[in-house]
């Protein structure tokens, strides 16, 4: 969609390339369904002036390229690319050197991996997305739970200590220290662990004090 470009298939130097700004390490494994912008489609130069058979191939290309590696790419050998699609090598070879050809606006790109491989701004710009509300999903998610976690922290260290319970910072403390630890299980003997490491830490931190007024 877009500014008509058809994607190069003959040999470039890497050097000359644009970075392909997702890494091979990136996963979306979980979206299972992809943003399509309806109204820019039916307005697109692909869509009116492509054939029916291109406009086929180019949307099925789009799709494919979500489960390669990195994520939204393609390999630039267009025997592949056919096989992919269905079609015959040579005729779809063929297709790639209309100016809206299956290809239209997918571009080379060097991966993280030295590899070249086409890409197109469309999809890369929905996985973009995806990524970053996935990211934003997580935090979320992550934050959830670290809340939780720390209220029940909270009302174990109530039956220890009641004024401890309720400082913020030392409940904070406790759960990255538990954390560090490595503990999976907060029993009410870790918990007195912790309880402890603050105590030392608050007093390590009263004789700094002391030391550096004195």
């Amino acid at each position: 969609m877009g500014r008509p470009h058809s994607a190069s298939l003959t040999p470039i130097a890497s050097d000359d390339l644009p970075g392909y700004p997702l890494s091979v390490s990136e996963r979306i494994d979980a979206h299972w369904f992809m943003t399509w912008e309806r109204r820019r489609w039916l307005n697109s130069d692909m869509r009116l002036r492509g054939t029916p058979e291109c406009r086929a191939y180019y949307f099925d290309l789009i799709n494919i390229a979500f489960d390669h590696s990195p994520i939204g790419t393609l390999p630039t050998d267009t025997s592949i690319l056919a096989r992919l699609v269905m079609c015959e090598p040579s005729h779809f070879a063929a297709l790639c050197q209309l100016e809206f050809g299956p290809l239209h606006n997918w571009m080379p790109y060097l991966c993280d991996n030295g590899e070249i491989r086409l890409g197109h701004r469309f999809v890369v710009a929905t996985l973009t997305d995806a990524v970053s509300r996935r990211e934003d999903n997580r935090a979320r998610t992550e934050a959830a739970n670290a809340a939780k976690r720390r209220q029940r922290l909270r009302e174990t260290v109530a039956g220890l200590s009641m004024d401890a319970s309720k400082n913020d910072a030392g409940i904070r403390w406790m759960d990255e220290w538990l954390v560090q630890q490595g503990c999976t299980y907060r029993s009410t003997g870790w918990v007195e662990r912790a309880l402890m490491a603050w105590s030392e830490h608050r007093l390590g931190l009263g004789l700094a004090r002391q030391r550096s007024t004195g």
